[in-house]
């Protein structure tokens, strides 16, 4: 037990600790600058180079080429997420919400570049989704606002009357594990998902091998069926060390978040945009309730 505590500890200082974050972020930055650059440099070159694709959306308009430093971006939120799991269930709950937001804002650039402004904008289908985006990114932003005003309210009930479970560390060992496992398995789903769709979108195949893929859903789809798996765990490793009722209630519905979020990636259109929306909104109903209970009902404890 000794020796697992000891690489857990090490591991940890390795992909969690605040200097690697600090690389980390320094690394992504330079990366999404970078990118931009070659994108811009792809955008400009891809009716000289015919297996550079001309006819990608993402070559057709130099304003797409905020897409590709918008994705670095995003790999660093999910690398966040990873980071404030051993912390807090409910600031990992938060960074979900924040990168679904994220890809909505990305998607958004993306059509930009390809909007047909016309007398028939509400007939045609990118124009529309552009609208629904635009608006749900707006929606999104003040939910997220709310989620963590609730979740700052939460902690300061905490400070005032702190939890003394001696049982508290194992369960924050446990969620230092499952973080250090989560960093190398999404650094590979990364590489895997990003260079199956470069090749799909950069080279010249068959039109039905193209329609397996669609660029805003690449690895995120992979990504939160992993995160509902997570949740899962979180919620019954919980019951070691909490059977309180709203407790269970919040990180249920937490999960049930979490999954339609991810329903919404087999989805295109209006009814995507209101599953990502009612989504975070029933993350943020849960924990107001939750909120509300603990404060008039229950004692607060740590088990956040």
């Amino acid at each position: 037990m000794a020796v697992f505590e000891l690489w857990l500890t090490k591991l940890n200082r390795l992909f969690l600790s605040k200097q690697s974050k600090n690389t980390i972020e320094r690394i992504i930055l330079i990366l999404a600058i970078t990118s931009f650059i070659v994108h811009l440099i792809f955008i400009y070159a891809a009716n000289l180079f015919p297996f550079l694709n001309p006819e990608s959306s993402l070559l057709s308009s130099p304003v797409a080429a905020v897409y590709t430093p918008f994705s670095f971006i995003l790999i660093y939120e999910v690398y966040l997420l990873v980071y404030y799991l051993p912390r807090s269930i409910t600031t990992y709950i938060s960074k979900q919400y924040e990168i679904i937001s994220l890809i909505i804002i990305r998607r958004l650039f993306k059509d930009l570049a390809n909007l047909k402004l016309s007398n028939e904008w509400f007939s045609i289908k990118g124009d529309l989704q552009f609208t629904y985006d635009i608006l749900a990114s707006i929606i999104l932003f003040y939910l997220l606002f709310w989620f963590y005003r609730l979740n700052k309210s939460r902690k300061q009930l905490n400070v005032e009357t702190p939890s003394q479970d001696i049982n508290l560390d194992r369960f924050i060992n446990f969620k230092k594990t499952i973080a250090v496992i989560l960093v190398p398995i999404l650094l590979g789903l990364v590489v895997y998902s990003f260079g199956i769709w470069s090749y799909f979108e950069f080279t010249e195949i068959d039109i039905s091998l193209k329609e397996l893929k669609n660029i805003n859903n690449i690895f995120f789809d992979e990504f939160f069926s992993m995160l509902i798996i997570v949740d899962v765990l979180l919620l019954l490793v919980s019951f070691f060390y909490t059977d309180k009722y709203h407790k269970v209630i919040r990180n249920s519905g937490f999960i049930i978040s979490t999954i339609l979020i991810r329903l919404s990636f087999s989805i295109d259109g209006l009814v995507n945009t209101v599953l990502i929306v009612f989504a975070v909104l029933f993350g943020l109903i849960i924990l107001a309730v939750h909120n509300s209970y603990e404060r008039h009902l229950e004692k607060p404890t740590s088990i956040n």
